[in-house]
């Protein structure tokens, strides 16, 4: 939502005692068409397009604490769509096309940033590797582009281009990619989903599923049983305890810890969003100037939204191989996401064999670059019983059937050859 300056101007004289409230704060019906568990982005982004593009009416999007108080609250803000899988890359340039009008879709400013995003490689063979995933980016429909050392560094001449392990040698450049207002991603999209008529429900735990000759009736919850035609879970690091309430203890997932950082404010330095290809470390500068960045997981199963002082350790060591001036910079503050990872690195949007259940999960480090798309596919299963298009390779039983989307290397851990 914009505003005039005179507005503002307006509300501060009167101490902003004016404005409105985004979304309503309705209690729960007794009975929904449609039940949502999970009011974080993926969630809220499925009852906005559930409601607006889909036109389904009666829905409600029940969250155990408040809206956005998740993963869409604690991640770095990348989006991109520089993928080498079918089953990967149509979706996630879906998902970019979404991001590029998300803001006059919703009318509210959630600071897309088309800056730029830049994959380091640092040997021949990831050169031919990230030729080859640029080459399927650009049959996709993305764009895609192989920098050589020179053209590189005049991009980026900060980068320490003759480390003795990790020599720069050039980069995959996706310039369409960048960042995203996290919460104002949420907050548009609740808003929008509010105003369409879905009730936003927080502080409503899920605490069980009705299920009566394997068909879901509805939902128990901390604020009494809710009924439901159909019930959606996209509560990412939740996803094993809430579905081990409806019988479904055993998925192909599981969750782990995944920390992010901000440094203090910095004058611009960092144009767009960097990744280093020879350890998993990745960085962009916020509009406020601290400098952002993340690694790789802490290695074991926890349901805490907190890290290890060893990742950390290691997070800073990536950092300082490919930009040793970030070493002067002091370190603000840190957040943990819990992240659902599955078994082959790419998620699930299917229908579970509970008749009337749905699942969304399985996001590893995807899970906030995928909002949009992730909301509209499962949108689209809710809506028609039938997978979308570029979502048709995320199904649940794919780990069974030998059918596997493993595309590690281009989100969770660096391919090199």
């Amino acid at each position: 939502m914009r505003y005039s300056a005179f507005r503002v101007l307006q509300e501060a004289l009167r101490g902003h005692k004016g404005w409105r409230p985004l979304w309503r704060d309705p209690e729960p019906q007794a009975a929904y068409d449609t039940v949502i568990v999970g009011g974080g982005g993926h969630g809220l982004a499925t009852a906005y397009y559930l409601a607006n593009t889909f036109k389904q009416s009666r829905i409600a999007v029940l969250e155990k604490g408040w809206l956005g108080s998740g993963n869409i609250g604690r991640n770095t803000t990348i989006i991109r769509s520089n993928y080498l899988l079918p089953g990967n890359e149509p979706f996630y340039e879906f998902s970019m096309k979404l991001w590029e009008n998300l803001e006059q879709e919703f009318n509210f400013n959630a600071m897309v940033s088309q800056r730029g995003v830049v994959n380091l490689f640092h040997t021949d063979g990831q050169r031919d590797a990230y030729r080859r995933r640029g080459n399927a980016a650009i049959l996709a429909g993305a764009d895609a582009e192989l920098l050589e050392r020179d053209a590189l560094r005049a991009m980026i001449p900060f980068l320490n281009f003759d480390n003795a392990r990790f020599p720069v040698k050039g980069g995959l450049l996706q310039r369409r990619g960048g960042t995203a207002r996290h919460d104002g991603v949420a907050w548009g999209y609740a808003r929008g989903a509010d105003r369409a008529g879905v009730d936003l429900i927080q502080n409503c735990e899920v605490t069980g599923f009705r299920i009566e000759n394997g068909t879901v009736k509805g939902v128990e919850t901390s604020r009494g049983f809710i009924g439901a035609k159909k019930v959606g879970v996209a509560v990412a690091g939740s996803t094993s305890r809430v579905m081990a309430q409806a019988g479904m203890g055993q998925l192909p997932i599981e969750s782990h810890v995944l920390q992010a950082f901000v440094s203090e404010g910095l004058k611009p330095t960092i144009p767009g969003v960097i990744t280093f290809g020879a350890g998993h470390f990745y960085i962009s500068q916020s509009d406020k100037g601290g400098l952002v960045f993340g690694g790789d997981i802490d290695g074991y199963n926890s349901y805490a939204q907190r890290g290890n002082l060893p990742t950390v350790e290691d997070v800073a060591e990536g950092g300082m191989a490919v930009m040793p001036m970030i070493g002067r910079a002091r370190l603000l503050r840190m957040w943990g996401g819990i992240m659902d990872m599955s078994m082959d690195g790419s998620p699930i949007i299917d229908r579970t064999p509970i008749d009337g259940l749905y699942l969304n999960s399985g996001w590893c480090y995807g899970g906030f670059k995928a909002t949009p798309a992730s909301g509209y596919a499962f949108a689209h299963l809710l809506a028609t019983d039938r997978p979308h298009e570029t979502a048709g390779a995320y199904r649940l039983d794919r780990f069974q059937r030998g059918t596997v989307i493993d595309e590690k290397g281009a989100g969770a851990q660096p391919n090199l050859h």
